[in-house]
């Protein structure tokens, strides 16, 4: 290793991935962590299922404790010392011990950041008072657990509606807690596509949470043994617990004072060996800007994988290894009532900001054989490069599978594969387990048939669709029981005998209940010399728009 002291500020996910790291590839180093808090290496990802009580005992978060590090990798861990400055050019950092409020000067080689991310608590009257919390640390979820027991709560406001807001829905539920969920905007998860979370929205309200979206939270009042939580359109909700689960943002006040560069999203900017612009200083984990892998754009990422990897980047970048940092597609995964929501790379919301050119699917496949008991359908969306067929992301919901198939897509990202490869993927297949034609597969069948020609998409938001001949080829019952208005019903049983009543000089878009129905018409009109497409997903995804 060419750097003989290693310093590491921050002991969570990436700085203790990197400080383990670091310590595998050299024996002679000495390596030192700086932990403000009270632990070291816990699992954070956790804590929401702990004030459940689905983890029942704290010391499982415990990833690793102080000494373990020093027992199994001889890595000396100081908690409770928080480190206040950073002396470039003599290369030391001064540090706190909050025990003992003693201020000392480290010296170091190579001084990696790994800061993380705090909660984010906006300025809003009443939001310091007595039972409004965030949770970030095993401290806070102490804090909660000591409230919801103290207080006998029954009645809690969840403000935030992303992952963390869902995990904590579900497990205040969990607990017997009566749950109201505030969401500023019109949908929960808002990185993901309106129409994937309609599911997760149904499931929440199923499970009695008062969902109430487009609520932005203006103020905090204190009514006797309740907290008022009021919003800009006027409504109040009674609360005694509330939790604010806004997401985070980057720790980068130390890089700042240090003179570090920084992005424009507020997090530290570093290369693709995770150095910053300080030869000597590496910085990992929530606190830093990467390129996102798709869309090249910088961004933050707050997830514990990235920072893990993160860390072993820039140990071998210490050690004068040549590793370097992909990117980020952002792979991430929300258990909430037992249904799985999951997505990696771009989302399409994100491909229009962008002006990116794409084409999407929607698919609703089986997690396995519908034969085999226990089958549970999957909500798959693709999205595609139209030139080349290259993925740029994925997004399923489903009780079943899930994150199989996104994990599957994920690494097809990583590889910049296509949706051709997808059709050729070969996956594991029983019974049991899915299918011979996996919904990885058919997500590339679909998108190839797009592509080539030969089964043309068609949008349930594109503007053609007023414009077209619209044709249910659902059974008669099927049809009569809900169909979108407008559609002309004709089975695909029946088709062949009545081609003569649909034109060849307009356009044809075919629908089933599913997709699949539909694309066996759309091939038997296209070889009879008509202009037809499939509307993608089917009658199911059109109940979702």
């Amino acid at each position: 290793m060419t750097q003989k002291r290693i310093l590491i500020v921050g002991g969570v996910a990436g700085g203790a991935s990197c400080a383990a790291r670091s310590r595998r590839l050299s024996e002679e180093a000495e390596i030192v962590i700086f932990e403000r808090g009270s632990f070291v290496s816990f699992a954070n990802c956790g804590l929401p299922y702990y004030v459940g009580n689905v983890i029942a005992e704290e010391k499982k978060l415990l990833v690793a404790t102080t000494d373990l590090f020093k027992q199994r990798f001889n890595i000396e861990v100081r908690i409770k010392n928080e480190v206040l400055s950073i002396d470039r050019q003599n290369k030391k950092i001064t540090v706190k011990n909050l025990t003992t409020n003693e201020i000392y000067q480290e010296r170091y080689d190579a001084l990696v950041l790994a800061p993380g991310a705090s909660p984010i608590r906006p300025p809003l009257p009443g939001i310091d008072l007595p039972g409004i919390f965030a949770l970030r640390t095993i401290p806070d979820s102490r804090r909660i657990r000591d409230w919801i027991a103290e207080r006998q709560v029954k009645q809690a406001v969840v403000v935030g509606g992303g992952f963390i807001g869902l995990e904590m829905t579900e497990n205040l539920v969990h607990r017997g807690i009566a749950v109201t969920l505030l969401e500023m905007t019109s949908q929960v998860i808002p990185i993901l596509d309106r129409e994937m979370v309609i599911p997760v929205q149904e499931r929440l309200r199923a499970h009695g949470v008062q969902l109430c979206l487009e609520k932005e939270v203006t103020q905090f009042e204190q009514q006797e043994n309740n907290i008022l939580v009021s919003t800009r359109s006027g409504n109040r909700y009674p609360a005694q617990l509330v939790i604010i689960a806004l997401g985070v943002r980057p720790e980068s006040k130390l890089a700042i004072e240090a003179g570090l560069e920084i992005g424009d999203k507020g997090g530290i900017r570093v290369n693709e060996q995770m150095r910053t612009s300080d030869e000597s200083i590496w910085a990992v984990g929530d606190a830093v800007e990467v390129r996102d892998y798709v869309t090249k754009e910088w961004t933050l990422i707050a997830l514990a994988g990235p920072a893990n990897r993160q860390g072993r980047i820039a140990a071998d970048a210490i050690a004068g290894r040549s590793s370097t940092f992909r990117g980020v597609q952002g792979t991430a995964v929300c258990g909430i009532f037992g249904l799985t929501v999951a997505n990696t790379g771009a989302s399409e919301k994100t491909l229009k900001r962008l002006k990116m050119p794409y084409e999407k699917i929607c698919l609703h496949p089986g997690h396995h054989v519908s034969y085999f008991p226990g089958a549970k359908p999957i909500d798959l969306k693709l999205l595609f490069s139209p030139k080349d067929g290259r993925i740029l992301g994925a997004q399923a919901v489903g009780e079943e599978g899930v994150e199989k198939r996104i994990d599957v897509i994920s690494m097809a990202i990583q590889r910049h594969s296509t949706v051709f490869d997808l059709e050729e993927a070969e996956l594991c297949y029983a019974p049991q387990f899915g299918a011979a034609k996996d919904p990885v597969n058919f997500a590339g069948m679909i998108a190839a048939n797009a592509l080539r020609g030969d089964a043309p998409i068609a949008q349930w938001d594109g503007s053609d669709l007023t414009e077209s001949v619209l044709v249910d080829v659902r059974e008669v019952g099927e049809f009569e029981a809900g169909h979108v208005p407008g559609a002309i019903n004709v089975p695909l049983s029946q088709l062949r005998d009545r081609l003569h009543e649909l034109p060849k000089d307009k356009k044809i878009l075919v629908y089933c209940q599913v997709g699949q129905r539909a694309y066996y018409a759309t091939r038997i009109l296209r070889l009879n010399g008509f202009n037809a497409s499939n509307l993608t997903g089917g009658y199911k995804t059109w109940k979702s728009y």
